[in-house]
């Protein structure tokens, strides 16, 4: 018998028939009970298939989950916004209340300073000896018992230099503006530590809704440095784009609008006894505030007229002359760079008919930054940035030039270069006649064309651009004190 009908699991060809048999059914048997099982509703399986359908896919939990937290960022978005609104009017009433606050004191310690040195007593003439000593006033205290005034505290008399030895510096002048000096010292101090190199003037602001601050400039003196205050014929809260201002025209104060004012500041500047630095209605020449007389198109700005600005320099300067205050008063007439005005105010005569005359400027002051590259010449150079500008106004006066506002932005990455290509052109022997320079010492946030814009002015904003002004101002023969 053959064995080519046996399989390995049956020993004989019938025994394998019946094994085959056997297993067809038990196979049929598994697929009957599979059907049942996949078929009925209440199986596991079913319910698992059902509940699978049922359930939310991931990408639907994302597209829910993704809708709520947009509704969330439009919630905090406008939350975001109220408290900045709210932010910026609490900033501007606190800016009007510490300049109210200033003010105030000024006013206190200009009044407890003329009691104590002698109220309606001129200043010295210049050339004449050292500036007068004034005894500094106290803070005023917020309850005064008038019954009983207080005496003004005994204390080492303020000292200066005399008006001529600040007229002709021995070295160049290094000036700073920072947020608080010369009410707080704080930022300007570690700024100063960290160059090496202690500043010889501060730069403040005041505007002429606020008296004169004796404070700013006694305390300018107690650390031996000039106080140059640039003083606004405006509010000193108003807003930098704000060129209207019809209260301050510079026709209502050729009307004499402001005489009284003008002659008690100047009385209370001879009161201190202290010389300072008097930076009158900065950037005239420019279009953007309200002292300037034309727009770009030739219309009155705020109502000025064609000449106006320099009659109101000189109205101004012969009330300090007739209180005797301009024995003390150091006058800075400073345009802005004339490449960065409109091209009606460029020309040489515009800037000539803005100046006052040589008997009423000291010295000639100048505003110029490295901005964001935005010009197709631009390039971060010290010529680039005031050539045409010393050009110009060595043309309308031959007086010594302090670069009175001035700054670089790190937008861009050119402030190291540009800082370097600064310091190496002021040594150059053609600009022996600039006498030094301020820094705005500051980082300001403004909206150009819609685009909000962080410029850091400050000497500190990268540790590249504090070195290369470290070594600009501290090379040899650079000509900066460096005490």
């Amino acid at each position: 018998m053959s064995n080519a009908t046996q399989s390995w699991w049956a020993g004989t060809t019938t025994r394998a028939r019946w094994t085959a048999v056997a297993a067809g059914a038990i196979a049929l048997t598994l697929i009957a009970i599979s059907a049942v099982v996949w078929s009925s509703p209440s199986s596991p399986v079913q319910q698992a298939i059902g509940a699978a359908i049922d359930e939310p896919t991931r990408e639907d939990e994302l597209i829910e989950e993704r809708g709520k937290l947009l509704d969330q960022v439009v919630a905090l978005k406008h939350q975001l916004n109220q408290s900045e609104s709210g932010l910026a009017s609490l900033s501007t009433e606190r800016d009007t209340l510490q300049q109210s606050l200033w003010s105030a004191e000024g006013q206190l310690e200009a009044i407890a300073a003329a009691k104590a040195s002698g109220a309606g007593n001129s200043g010295s003439s210049r050339g004449s000896g050292s500036a007068k000593s004034v005894a500094p006033a106290k803070q005023a205290s917020a309850t005064v018992n008038r019954e009983e005034p207080r005496a003004t505290p005994v204390a080492e008399p303020i000292t200066a230099p005399a008006i001529d030895q600040l007229l002709n510096p021995s070295s160049k002048y290094f000036g700073m503006y920072t947020e608080q000096a010369p009410f707080n010292w704080a930022t300007f101090d570690d700024t100063a530590s960290r160059i090496g190199v202690n500043p010889g003037f501060v730069g403040y602001f005041g505007g002429w809704d606020e008296n004169f601050r004796a404070n700013a400039v006694q305390r300018s003196w107690e650390t031996d440095r000039l106080p140059v205050v640039t003083w606004e014929s405006r509010p000193i809260a108003a807003k930098n784009d704000e060129v209207n201002a019809p209260e301050y025209s510079l026709p209502r104060i050729l009307d004499g609008a402001f005489d009284e004012y003008l002659h008690q500041y100047a009385r209370d500047v001879v009161a201190t006894g202290l010389p300072l630095g008097i930076r009158l209605n900065h950037e005239m020449n420019g279009v953007w505030y309200p002292w300037s007389e034309m727009d770009s198109k030739g219309n009155p700005i705020n109502g000025n007229r064609p000449g106006d600005y320099a009659k109101v320099w000189k109205h101004v300067h012969d009330i300090f002359e007739a209180e005797g205050a301009n024995d003390l008063v150091i006058w800075i007439w400073a345009p802005n760079r004339v490449d960065n005005v409109p091209a009606s105010h460029k020309t040489p005569e515009y800037l000539a008919s803005l100046y006052p005359g040589d008997e009423y400027v000291d010295w000639i002051g100048l505003s110029g930054y490295l901005r964001p590259a935005y010009k197709s010449d631009f390039k971060p150079t010290f010529d680039y940035t005031f050539g045409a500008s010393l050009a110009a106004v060595r043309q309308v006066a031959d007086k010594p030039i302090l670069l009175a506002e001035v700054g670089a932005s790190e937008v861009g990455g050119y402030k190291p270069k540009w800082i370097t290509s600064f310091f190496e052109s002021l040594a150059r022997p053609e600009n022996d006649d600039i006498i030094g320079f301020g820094w705005f010492n500051l980082a300001v946030t403004t909206y150009v064309e819609g685009e909000r814009l962080t410029n850091d002015w400050r000497v500190t904003s990268r540790p590249d651009s504090l070195e290369a002004f470290i070594a600009g101002i501290t090379a040899e023969g650079s000509g900066y004190a460096t005490h």
